[in-house]
């Protein structure tokens, strides 16, 4: 099973984007977007270093907020 983490793109350069989550900042490559590529501020489901999907800004910040609520549960 993988777990894909939501990010906003902050730049892009072919077919890497630069994006960020929370404040951590990783290269993603956009190589399984490239048929309808992202842009600048749009939010891609990252897995492994790839951006699988795009989604909108509300089930980026849903996904997070489930994020939180499982740390919560694990005692951080």
């Amino acid at each position: 099973m993988c777990l894909a983490i939501p990010m906003q793109i902050q730049a892009v350069n072919g077919l890497i984007a630069r994006c960020e989550a929370r404040g951590a900042y990783r290269e993603v490559s956009l190589f399984l977007l490239q048929d309808n590529p992202p842009r600048v501020g749009d939010f891609v489901k990252v897995s492994l270093g790839n951006a699988i999907e795009t989604v909108s800004e509300t089930d980026a910040l849903l996904a997070w907020d489930m994020f939180d609520e499982i740390l919560a549960i694990l005692g951080d």
